[in-house]
């Protein structure tokens, strides 16, 4: 890409291959320096914020000192913007900021759709949205509790800015051909109007990276250029579905075993009570003591290796809080590693009912600690060949820490638990080792195998529910993170919100064509369907199957997404025109297959909108003509699934629908 500048009159402008990037003038300001005022609410990793604004001081002045820098400044501001090429992009590098939160603005595009931010689960197109730039717990408490009074019909469906996220970024792509990030780590608000787009952060970010694309494959190249991508997904995972069984030993054999029995095709199991368990007013929660409960998983490696003689691998649980008063938590609270509150006392959060202490991540003995001892001794020693590396979005902005600025650490403490995680698992030297997380920011890719979306409902609902994890995955794909997967089944059950067996099946249906099929039994699993439910088997046996077949398909998936092209891709990806969507919750699996979930409650039919091209309905053979819509059967098992005409993969789908067609027709 080439880029030019030009400054006359006071108007600067930036272009590249002809295309203006940014403007300014003393009208319409590149930069204005803000002053106000913020307070932080939090309640269990969920954060509210006000912000009251105080003065404005547009930086309107613009001089240009050198051929590849530019000087804005105004009422005693001044900030100096650096110029170079990186990647594929334009950089430019700020100094001279002082303490005060800063608005960048950019033009906006008529009729231009904006992608990206991280995780976003609403909605893709994030025009006329505010999008808040804080890592925070996606569940709220009140919304559970609607639903848990209300008649389904009676609970209104939460808008996108009402949701927050695990996985924010400051990254943004358009159907425009725009790739706009900024390099920052301090909270901010972005805001997609319909004359600019408007960028404003705590502090003044490092730099802003702009570039131009033909298509979002060249878009995402040069994101890729800029965090490396180190996502993987270890091959033994293909193998069949990640079985989520708690309750310790015994059950963990006798689940598996009956499963392999009956045919299904099962590469792991996940344990996340392996450290014991905690009944709390919520449900089955995980005691937050990181070493194997005896008396619960009595000789778990011995079990261990009875499952991989099977073929079977375990997975664990981790996450950077340790149960108050728990043995662990004890050890970390005589050495002073836990985070603490300015009096000096342990700064506990709060899950559900339960307290914790926070693991201070900045302390190297404790870093040190919980990567050799917890990790590497504790959880690879056992075995255990993967674990769900959960939270890091709860750190508070008023504790203190062994070093740094909470306020400004806020958004970088998940990528300094994915780090840890990470080092471990390398430090270790097993390369079929992973690991899974929901919390996230800029770079996450560069340190976390792959991501999941987190904590969703038991429900169909858009907000929180099964639909959910499309525009998720799909935000997070436009966002530099091309891994990622979902529970199936969902997490939160609350009062009658519960899954029942269809939509556990439905949502079996979704993982059966993703990258990676795992389960989990919620947060109440005796109130909700398993995969071993009488009704339930026959579709795991199926479904799994399927997966196991598709196996050659999703390691080109995999592949492509090493280079940072998303694994899964919203229906207008390939015309790179917002205009051509017509499904915001049905989505490509690589290059080839198009999956249309189904998510609506006892539906037995799918209205689908094939993308343009010529399409073979994936169970039945049928040949229909994209860019256009039809009604197509969605038995429960067989979700309409359908591959290209012209694909290389062929032979692989036909075979595959063959060996796993529901005998009977519709149910």
């Amino acid at each position: 890409m080439t880029f030019q500048t030009e400054l006359s009159g006071g108007r600067w402008t930036l272009t590249a291959d002809g295309a203006t990037l940014l403007e300014h003038t003393a009208v319409s300001p590149f930069i204005t320096a803000v002053r106000h005022e913020k307070t932080y609410k939090a309640a269990r990793g969920s954060v509210k914020e006000r912000v009251r604004e105080i003065e404005r001081i547009p930086l309107a002045a613009a001089e240009r000192p050198s051929a590849d820098t530019v000087v804005f400044s105004g009422g005693g501001h001044r900030v100096s913007a650096s110029l170079s090429e990186r990647g594929g992009a334009v950089r430019l590098d700020f100094t001279g900021a002082d303490g005060w939160a800063y608005e960048f603005r950019l033009p906006a595009i008529d009729g231009e759709a904006v992608f990206g931010g991280g995780e976003q689960y609403r909605q893709v197109n994030l025009r006329g949205e505010r999008v808040v730039n804080l890592v925070s717990e996606h569940i709220k408490a009140s919304t559970v509790l609607q639903k848990a009074v209300l008649p389904r019909a009676l609970y209104r469906e939460k808008r996108h800015k009402d949701i927050g996220s695990y996985a924010p970024m400051p990254v943004f792509v358009t159907d425009r051909g725009r790739l706009i990030l900024f390099d920052t780590t301090a909270d901010g608000i972005s805001r997609f109007g319909a004359g600019a787009y408007a960028f404003r952060f705590d502090r003044c970010p490092d730099a802003l990276l702009l570039a131009r694309g033909k298509s979002y494959r060249e878009l995402s190249a040069v994101l890729a250029a800029q965090y490396k991508n180190r996502q993987y997904i270890p091959d033994w995972c293909r193998d069949g579905m990640i079985l989520s069984i708690q309750g310790g030993t015994d059950a963990i054999l006798n689940k598996t075993a009956a499963m392999l029995d009956a045919g299904a095709a099962i590469s792991g199991v996940w344990s996340q009570d392996w450290c014991g368990e905690k009944r709390t007013v919520m449900g089955k929660q995980v005691c937050w003591n990181w070493e194997a409960d005896e008396t619960l998983y009595p000789k778990l490696k011995d079990a261990i290796s009875v499952l991989n003689g099977r073929g079977v691998r375990f997975l664990a649980y981790i996450n950077p809080y340790l149960v108050r008063d728990g043995r662990l938590y004890n050890l970390f609270k005589e050495k002073g590693w836990l985070i603490t509150r300015r009096s000096g006392e342990i700064y506990h959060m709060q899950s559900t009912t339960f307290d914790a202490g926070m693991i201070d991540l900045t302390n190297p003995d404790a870093a040190a600690y919980t990567k050799d001892t917890l990790i590497k001794r504790n959880m690879l020693d056992l075995g255990v060949s993967g674990w769900m590396a959960d939270f890091g979005e709860y750190l508070p902005v008023d504790c203190v820490l062994h070093d740094g600025d909470p306020k400004l650490l806020h958004n970088e403490w998940p990528m300094l638990w994915a780090k840890l995680n990470r080092e471990a698992v390398e430090e270790y030297g097993k390369d079929d080792v992973f690991f899974f997380m929901r919390s996230g920011y800029l770079g996450i890719q560069e340190y976390a195998p792959t991501l999941w979306n987190g904590d969703q409902h038991t429900d169909y609902t858009k907000d929180y529910g099964l639909p959910c994890v499309m525009p998720a995955s799909f935000s997070l794909g436009f966002s530099g993170a091309p891994m990622v997967h979902c529970d199936a089944g969902g997490f939160f059950s609350f009062g009658k919100m519960k899954r029942d067996d269809e939509l556990f099946i439905r949502w079996m249906e979704l993982c059966a064509f993703s990258l990676l099929m795992r389960s989990h039994e919620s947060i109440r699993p005796w109130a909700n369907a398993q995969f071993d439910a009488e009704a339930v088997t026959p579709h795991t046996v199926r479904l799994t199957n399927v997966y196991r077949a598709l196996k050659p398909y999703l390691a080109q998936c995999v592949d492509e997404a090493r280079n940072g092209v998303p694994a899964l891709r919203p229906d207008f990806y390939e015309a790179m025109d917002y205009g051509a969507s017509r499904d915001p919750y049905s989505y490509f699996l690589g290059g080839e297959l198009y999956v249309c979930p189904v998510i609506k409650r006892k539906a037995r039919t799918r209205k689908v909108y094939l993308p343009k091209g010529v399409w073979v309905h994936f169970w039945t053979g049928k040949v229909y003509t994209g860019d256009e819509a039809y009604t197509v059967p969605a038995p429960l098992g067989e979700i309409p699934v359908f591959y290209r005409a012209n694909g290389e993969h062929i032979a692989l789908f036909r075979e595959t629908a063959a060996a796993y067609k529901l005998q009977g027709g519709a149910n």
